[in-house]
């Protein structure tokens, strides 16, 4: 998907119509949808399930950095000076998609398909990475054992009512998320700052938030426990947003009204990352772990269309409407998670009552638990 991404970048620099332009972008989002899912599956066949939140909290965090350099890189391109062929955005896409390109060959050579088959380790560590995920993330590894992945049997993961809850959550969680990203300078503008100072203003919550991402998922995997931190940044988000929502005089609140804006930001990150690493880490089976990514993350996108349609411009500087039904998305999707949880630990008990132990999800080796909660020994990873 890197390898496409870049090639299609690349095509960009070379089109002369708005038509090309057009198509060019469909299979540039294409690719890159693509890529999260495909990224965070990938993670999950390298690490065991407490192992799992933090590197996909570095990994999200890292796209922070990229946007910060991808600034400085159009900034020092923008000052090329213009051919007659080439404008200098043009330099834009040949750069960025070169680099994509050349870093997408690179990694195709250097990382393993599987853990079982990584050249820089001996065959006792690859042996022993093997077992680990078998015992703490796979009940069958692709490219190891002999059952070939199955749409149709990867599909049954969404017959099971939390995969619906879990789905559930990712429209929650994507509205807060698309509506930071999105339209961050636009609340920050509220404040009465120029545009420059805006844009200067909008680095802190944005740095921050990475550093609560961080600090979640390090927390969470330390306690092998998600959903709390998962309810916790939502909580944020609403307190973010409903507190901004509710200053009427900004200038008589200028501390208070910036100080939202840095809750908004921890809490709209977090339940991305730690809901994926949540439902990953009770999907035992790999086709349905990668099925059940492949809806939820661009589900989570796809909300970026609702946060587009609520912030209007009608509704400028305070943008009131948009930051309350922001609000109510973080609330829902506390409120579900916090349910969802509870349904776990609940069933978590009555499993353990009915077969008389006392397990928990660590207690059990993923390799039983192909068929998920139908198997008598499975137990929700909280």
């Amino acid at each position: 998907m890197t390898l496409v991404f870049g090639s299609v970048t690349l095509f960009t620099a070379a089109a002369r119509s708005f038509a090309a332009v057009f198509a060019l972008r469909w299979f540039l989002g294409m690719a890159e949808a693509a890529f999260y899912p495909v990224a965070i599956y990938y993670l999950t066949t390298f690490y065991r399930r407490a192992e799992l939140a933090r590197r996909l909290a570095i990994l999200t965090a890292s796209v922070g950095v990229a946007n910060g350099f991808s600034g400085l890189l159009a900034f020092a391109v923008f000052r090329l000076p213009s051919g007659i062929l080439l404008f200098s955005w043009r330099y834009l896409f040949l750069v960025e998609g070169a680099a994509s390109c050349l870093l997408a060959m690179v990694a195709f050579n250097i990382l393993p398909r599987t853990a079982a088959e990584a050249r820089f380790l001996n065959d006792d560590e690859r042996a022993l990475a093997l077992r680990r995920i078998r015992l703490d993330s796979s009940a069958l590894v692709a490219g190891q054992d002999q059952e070939p992945l199955k749409l149709v049997d990867a599909l049954r993961v969404f017959a099971h009512p939390t995969s619906v809850a879990f789905l559930a959550i990712e429209v929650c969680l994507g509205v807060p998320l698309q509506g930071v990203a999105l339209f961050l300078p636009q609340i920050i503008q509220r404040l009465g700052y120029s545009t420059i100072q805006t844009n200067l203003l909008t680095v802190a919550p944005s740095a921050t938030g990475s550093v609560v991402l961080l600090v979640l998922a390090f927390a969470s995997d330390a306690m092998r426990l998600r959903f709390p931190f998962v309810v916790l940044a939502f909580s944020l988000t609403l307190t973010g947003f409903v507190v901004y929502a509710a200053i009427d005089d900004v200038e008589a609140s200028l501390r208070l009204a910036y100080a939202a804006t840095f809750i908004m930001c921890w809490g709209s990150t977090a339940p991305s990352v730690l809901l994926s690493t949540w439902y990953n880490n009770n999907v035992a089976h790999e086709g349905r772990r990668v099925a059940l990514t492949s809806v939820g993350v661009p589900l989570a996108n796809l909300m970026g269309l609702v946060a587009a349609n609520v912030f209007r411009e009608g509704d400028a500087p305070k943008y009131k409407p948009a930051l309350v039904t922001t609000a109510c998305f973080g609330g829902a999707g506390a409120l579900i998670t916090a349910c969802l949880g509870l349904y776990m630990m609940v069933d978590n008990r009555r499993r353990n009552a009915k077969a008389g132990v006392r397990l928990k999800a660590r207690d059990v080796p993923t390799q039983r638990l192909r068929d998920g909660p139908s198997v008598q020994d499975f137990r929700w990873f909280l």
